[in-house]
């Protein structure tokens, strides 16, 4: 009888991994474009940095300040309330909802340009702040300048960020690689020229920035207008757009989405503002901004790829569409591939240790204090590309609260602590503020993976569905009254 258990055991066992295999080569053919598309994205980005940091130290670090600073308070929270829409988006394409899709994102579009006005006052006033904040004077008031220059790419982003989930909650990638592909090469002749020929110098990177935004936005908004591909989600501009109930739904998942990709975001760039407190500002943050540019936005398989994974995983869809199953299953597919990915990357960044330097400063003294980063660095790959995942999967599920109190905690009151124990009173410098942001990156990512372990997904299911149609019902109603 336990022989017969035992053979009945072993199909299903193998049934289980051809499934989580099937799924897995579904989910490359989804991430391969999209990874492309994020690695684009961030190298619009990185590509300025590059340019100007072949201007000198201190045009490195101010324009990695002023990255940092816009990033800890516009593209951060603008990054994270659009995230809301993996949620609301994605669950009502996957119940066939179509036109929600549509007007949804307009919701999102308008709720964003109206929070960036506020941000953007914030920007102007960079220079002050970062001299109250004890920055170096001549850092602040370039990377002043630098911010105020990046104000255009803030309203941009605005309306890029939910253009960009539009296409991704229906699987469109191509429009997304064919826009980003061909904004990123445009880009690079457009900054080297507003860089070393216009006069500009490191303000030349903020109005490349700016302009491959905007670039950025009109491909896809015309492919949005104009392509069959789009006819069901493509719903009318009306007053539908401005409505409170709306907007409220918006900001409902907005908000908590913001808090939990800002607390993640800030306790990075924390780090790099915290490095123009020590001996050698300049160096210091010149150094912290290749390993975290090398971590965060360039080299970007480090980020694009798990980030590219969890958006093709279309948790949200399979949620949606009533399909507990297929969540569960793409789930499983997405750490087989962040465990796999991560290996290769960590491997390749190690190996190739003692040329990154060079991608970002002429500077030996850079160059030799990146590589002997790289260990940490290489650490941190593989910390990202497993929180990355699983981050997708809370946004895709709808509990991105719980996802805000891991981050609270994990960096908060766990990894800035260590951070600031480690550099300051121990004296490891630039150093013990990395190993900090990486302890707490290592708490948040075995927290998060409990999280997901135990998840009831057929409760995630239901809930999405009853959601769902309750608003339905509600919209309905409004109609008939």
């Amino acid at each position: 009888m336990d022989e017969w258990l035992l053979k009945e055991r072993l199909p299903e066992r193998g049934n289980r991994w051809r499934e989580i295999w099937e799924e897995a080569k579904k989910l490359c053919y989804l991430a391969a474009p999209m990874a492309a598309v994020t690695l684009s994205f961030f190298l619009v980005t990185v590509i300025s940095l590059m340019m100007v940091g072949h201007l000198g130290e201190l045009a490195l670090s101010s324009t990695a300040i002023a990255i940092s600073f816009t990033g800890v308070t516009g593209f951060s929270v603008i990054l994270g309330m659009a995230s809301a829409l993996e949620t609301t988006s994605g669950q009502a394409f996957g119940a066939q909802q179509y036109e929600r899709v549509g007007t949804q994102t307009y919701t999102a579009i308008v709720s964003l340009l109206f929070v960036c006005i506020p941000l953007s006052l914030l920007w102007i006033y960079m220079m002050d702040l970062l001299k109250l904040a004890g920055q170096d004077p001549q850092i602040s008031h370039e990377a002043g300048r630098f911010s105020v220059c990046l104000i255009p790419a803030l309203f941009g982003y605005a309306v890029l960020e939910p253009l960009i989930r539009y296409f991704q909650m229906q699987s469109l990638t191509t429009p997304l690689l064919v826009s980003s592909c061909t904004t990123l090469c445009i880009h690079v002749p457009v900054c080297w020229v507003l860089v070393y020929k216009s006069g500009l110098a490191n303000l030349g990177g903020a109005v490349s920035i700016g302009l491959s935004t905007w670039l950025n936005v009109v491909i896809l908004g015309l492919y949005m207008r104009y392509s069959p591909d789009c006819r069901k989600t493509r719903a009318p501009i009306s007053s539908k757009i401005f409505k409170i109930q709306g907007m409220k739904e918006f900001f409902r998942f907005a908000v908590p989405s913001a808090v939990m990709v800002c607390l993640e975001w800030w306790s990075y760039e924390l780090m790099i503002l915290m490095s123009g407190l020590l001996p050698n500002p300049q160096l210091e943050s010149s150094v912290l901004v290749c390993v975290d540019v090398n971590t965060l936005n360039s080299i970007s398989t480090l980020y694009a790829m798990p980030f590219g994974f969890g958006a093709a995983a279309r948790i949200s869809n399979e949620l949606g569409a009533g399909r507990p199953e297929g969540a569960r299953l793409s789930v499983r597919a997405l750490a087989l591939l962040a465990g796999v990915s991560a290996l290769v990357i960590s491997s390749c960044v190690f190996a190739s240790r003692g040329v990154f330097g060079y991608i970002f400063s002429n500077e030996k003294e850079v160059v030799d204090y990146v590589a002997y980063m790289a260990p940490l660095l290489c650490l941190s790959i593989i910390t990202d590309n497993a929180q990355a995942c699983l981050s997708g999967v809370a946004r895709g599920c709808g509990w991105q609260h719980i996802g805000a109190y891991i981050n609270l905690a994990s960096f908060y009151l766990f990894g800035v602590p260590i951070a600031i124990a480690l550099t300051f009173w121990l004296d490891f410098r630039g150093m013990g503020l990395w190993i900090g942001i990486l302890s707490g990156a290592t708490l948040q990512t075995i927290l998060l993976s409990l999280v997901t372990i135990f998840t009831n997904w057929e409760k995630q299911a239901a809930e999405a569905r009853e959601r769902l149609f309750q608003e339905e019902s509600s919209l309905v109603n409004n109609r008939l009254s």
